[in-house]
């Protein structure tokens, strides 16, 4: 059996927390910000959970299924 390769793209956009849960950065947070509220661009700054319905195939693209 070949090694399985981790996805290069996954593994700069989503990271591991100590409980096992999949995090994520927002969007809309790269360009046209000037008409953004900053509450808004405040909040983009936080993690967001990835959906459960992500949460498998993206585990299986990182490697850890």
């Amino acid at each position: 059996m070949p090694k399985v390769k981790t996805h290069s793209a996954s593994k700069k956009r989503f990271r591991l927390t100590g409980t096992g849960k999949l995090v994520r950065r927002h969007g809309m947070k790269s360009h046209l910000l000037e008409h953004k509220s900053s509450k808004r661009k405040r909040g983009f700054r936080k993690l967001n959970d990835v959906s459960p319905a992500d949460t498998k195939g993206i585990k299986r693209l990182l490697g850890l299924r």
